[in-house]
């Protein structure tokens, strides 16, 4: 995907943007324990913000909680209002909620299109996926989208956002958690199955996946966050 690729790529020094920001607004003159409980009782005031189609995300674990720092900090400088992605959210962003809500499919998850192809529908898959939702074909017109020599419907905004949400609330009706249903969209309903069967797990965050799909959920919370809050400072 479009942003994977970017973002293997060396980025600035981002590391802890939150921090940073945070760190800012506590005063020079205050005490070291003073201002080291502070920062603790921010940082943490963040972390309990933090959320994804209100399903819980096991912070309290190390692993999990510096598995989404990494991609806060890589995702930080997103945020800049002269960013072109930060431009493209604020407009389409709102348009991709509505739909997904007519759907009963939870909002944090037009952060997908987001993650998928940066809001750009030109972009496209080695594989063949394509369009903001980045389909394959055989599952775009799976989900009542036209794609042939002529017409390509996955660049369409609203009829692929109509797609993806229905592609969405069918995994959730399979998996009954949203954050399964998120990691279904990245490596299929099939593969999932078997990855939770074999390893005898019921938690996204407990399965070992493949590299993208195990930080395909971690994206889009970061995406998330970044794009709600202000970690660019």
């Amino acid at each position: 995907m479009l942003l994977s690729n970017t973002y293997s790529k060396p980025q600035p020094d981002l590391a802890d943007p939150f921090r940073k920001a945070l760190g800012q607004s506590m005063h020079d003159n205050v005490s070291e324990t003073v201002e080291a409980s502070k920062k603790e009782a921010a940082e943490n005031e963040f972390y309990n913000r933090i959320s994804f189609a209100e399903e819980n995300i096991p912070l309290e674990e190390v692993a999990v909680k510096r598995k989404l720092d990494k991609y806060l900090s890589r995702f930080a400088y997103l945020k800049k209002p002269s960013h072109h992605i930060h431009r493209k959210a604020d407009k389409m962003l709102p348009r991709i909620a509505k739909i997904l809500k007519s759907y009963g499919v939870p909002e944090d998850f037009k952060y997908i299109a987001v993650v998928e192809s940066s809001l750009n529908p030109q972009t496209t898959s080695h594989k063949g996926a394509g369009g903001y939702w980045q389909f394959m074909p055989a599952t775009a017109r799976l989900y009542g989208l036209k794609v042939n020599g002529s017409v390509d419907e996955r660049l369409d905004l609203v009829k692929s956002t109509h797609a993806a949400a229905k592609y969405l609330k069918s995994l959730y009706k399979e998996f009954g958690d949203w954050t399964l249903a998120a990691a279904a969209y990245n490596v299929g309903g099939g593969s999932l199955r078997s990855s939770l069967r074999r390893q005898k797990k019921d938690n996204y965050y407990d399965l070992k996946l493949n590299s993208e799909t195990a930080a395909y959920v971690y994206k889009i919370i970061s995406m998330k966050t970044v794009l709600e809050n202000d970690l660019s400072s």
